[in-house]
This record gives structure tokens, C-alpha cells and sequence, in this order.
């Protein structure tokens, strides 16, 4: 599943004919990954990781996480049922009632992503990104648009041109704390 549909990114690009149907999924699934490099997974999927376990809790590295789908001894044994654990979807944080995953390393499965609802702040960042890096390839002549929409003059180190301010504004209440991947 993509963040945006094509109809979504034919609407943003006033895009009226199918000739560019093909180049503009392209784009499309290439905007995922920037948006999630900064605001964790956002499109729902089923992660697996091996997390070493460190106690009563342990932390999982795809946040925002949704549900999990087993967690079991790595080096064999029963899997826990999934109902005797909390999980705290957006820290990423899951909990052992009455125990402890220290010891052992764990095999587990969960579900990461934003759920069935993408926020809208970041589908519309989604959308400026996908209209920036159009307008980067074609210019105002194709898209719709003016020239400041893809002319940046100072970009931010590590970023070059490919994200303009205003998407990582608008991300910026979604982003990752510290140390999060």
C-alpha cells in the first residue's frame, strides 16, 4: 500500500490525462521511504526483529507499532501469548505481566505502521513532496506551478534538495524521537 493514491497525486499535480499514469507511480512509491525515514512507519506492515531481552520490558525499533503477532524464544521454546503482554504502540515499548524477557534473546512479530488512517498533515506532506520532486524533474511547464516550489537556494546539510522546509515542517510533530530507526 502506497501513501497516496493516484488519483490523490493526479489532484495535486492538476493532471488530467492517464499519459503519465506509469512515471507517477514511480514517484509515488518513492516518496514512502523519505516521509517514514523521519516519522517511522506510516503505511501498515508486519515487521520481524530479535530484540535481547533486558528485563520486564523491551523496545521495539518500527515505531509507531499497532499490535503484536507473536514473540517467542529464539533458541526454541513455547511463544508467549500475546495476551499476558502491554503493548505501548507509539514509545514502542512492550511489557511481560508477571515476568521477565531478560536471559533470552526474542523473536518478534508485530504490526507497525499508523493504522487504517494516514494523519492528514502527513498525507499533505506526502502530497508537497511528491509536487516537489515533480516540479524538480519538469519544471512549471508540466504539473502546474511556479518556480519557487522546487527552487531551494539553501539546502539542509544531509538532505541536499530532495525535501523542501515545508515537508519537514509538517512532519515535525510525527517525527522519531532520538535513536529511534
Amino acid at each position: 500500500m502506497a501513501l497516496l493514491t493516484l488519483a490523490e497525486a493526479k489532484a495535486q499535480l492538476d493532471i488530467e490525462t492517464d499519459a503519465d499514469d506509469q512515471e507517477l507511480h514511480r514517484f509515488i512509491d518513492a516518496i514512502t521511504a523519505p516521509i517514514e525515514r523521519h516519522v517511522g512507519p506510516v503505511v501498515t506492515r508486519e515487521v520481524s526483529e530479535n530484540i535481547e531481552g533486558r528485563g520486564d520490558s523491551m523496545c521495539l525499533s518500527h515505531i509507531p507499532a499497532v499490535a503484536l503477532v507473536s514473540v517467542a524464544p529464539m533458541l526454541g521454546g513455547p511463544a508467549l501469548d500475546v495476551g499476558t503482554l502491554v503493548l505501548d504502540g507509539p514509545l514502542g515499548m512492550v511489557w511481560r505481566k508477571g515476568g521477565t524477557f531478560a536471559g533470552t534473546r526474542w523473536a518478534v512479530t508485530y504490526t507497525a505502521g499508523r493504522g487504517a488512517e494516514v494523519p492528514p498533515t502527513i498525507r499533505l506532506a506526502a502530497l508537497l513532496l511528491l509536487q516537489h520532486l515533480w516540479r524538480t524533474q519538469y519544471g512549471a511547464a508540466r504539473g502546474g506551478g511556479g518556480a519557487d516550489d522546487y527552487s531551494v537556494t539553501e539546502p539542509i546539510p544531509g538532505f541536499g534538495y530532495a525535501i523542501p522546509n515545508r515537508v519537514l515542517e509538517l512532519l515535525e510533530p510525527y517525527k522519531l524521537p532520538p535513536g529511534v530507526a
